[in-house]
């Protein structure tokens, strides 16, 4: 079966389940594991990923507004790498290709491949998904399986939290400029690990706010997270940032428990890795009770 995955979470989903050697086309994004880089990138941005925040939120808002498209498809690799199977999403236009995107690309096509879509807003999707995927590639022991191990693991971290004495009040930071709190699975991850989300919505789509707003909420913690960053890049782009001059009472900034984390790959993207990110926040939450070696990078305290 040769498959052609629109999206940086499915690649990992299929490399998880043994399908990597069918994987013939990517997209640019597609860095996990690291032989995944390595295959053709179906997808190009039309924004400038490398631009300050504000301005690639500007660039968004823009092509939305034409109603272009925010990732173009290469027509010709596709036809080229004659796929049986494209894992799409619908999800977010912004993080990912979606069918849109795609519709012209496949109108090309002489033999119509199948096309997978995967739009999940909770964990339990996500590891649903998981089984889909694996129904589709004939791996369904596989993959339910490793659903069922995720899961598992989850409800291990979730038991152990309940032993905390407290739960500690988080502001999720998915965008720094303008500010947009972290949506879908983010809630219930912070959750599972024992912390109290002050402004997200479980299940629902992350939404801008304002530093106001925040200014409100009395977090205790503050996790930056922003869409697509790695914890170096996160850094890098909150250390540049001047803090609203009304967030000097929030708890989480008076006392210095503010986390930068590695959200490309623990948070973004919904796929098996998300229980490293709910592993990455117990341990920021409730340190006296989480000690399991975490992933180099994953995450750094700011302040």
């Amino acid at each position: 079966m040769q498959i052609c995955s629109l999206l940086p979470s499915a690649t990992e989903i299929l490399y998880a389940l043994g399908l990597g050697d069918s994987v013939v086309g990517v997209t640019h994004e597609c860095d996990f594991p690291p032989e995944a880089a390595k295959k053709p990138a179906l997808i190009r941005p039309r924004v400038d990923p490398h631009a300050r925040p504000a301005e690639i939120d500007r660039q968004v808002n823009e092509l939305v507004a034409r109603g272009e498209g925010i990732y173009a498809v290469d027509a010709e690799l596709l036809a080229s790498l004659a796929p049986d199977l494209i894992v799409t999403q619908d999800l977010c236009h912004v993080c990912a290709a979606s069918p849109d995107d795609l519709a012209a690309a496949l109108s090309r096509l002489p033999k119509q491949p199948k096309v997978l879509t995967l739009t999940p807003h909770t964990l339990a999707d996500v590891w649903d998904d998981i089984c889909r995927v694996g129904a589709f590639t004939v791996t369904s022991s596989d993959a339910e399986a490793l659903a069922v191990q995720l899961a598992a693991r989850v409800a291990t971290i979730n038991a152990m939290a309940r032993d905390a004495g407290t739960r500690p009040r988080v502001l999720c930071l998915e965008w720094l400029d303008p500010f947009y709190i972290g949506g879908h699975w983010v809630p219930e991850m912070v959750a599972k690990a024992g912390g109290e989300d002050v402004l997200g919505r479980a299940g629902e789509p992350s939404f801008r706010t304002t530093a106001e707003e925040i200014a409100q909420t009395r977090a205790e913690i503050m996790v930056v997270m922003p869409c697509g960053y790695n914890a170096a890049r996160t850094i890098a782009k909150f250390n540049c940032m001047r803090l609203p001059k009304i967030w000097g009472d929030l708890p989480a900034v008076r006392e210095g428990r503010i986390f930068a984390v590695d959200a490309n790959s623990y948070f973004s993207r919904p796929g098996p890795r998300l229980v490293t990110g709910v592993e990455i926040l117990a341990h920021i939450f409730h340190p006296e009770l989480f000690h399991q070696n975490l992933p180099a990078g994953a995450f750094q305290q700011l302040s």
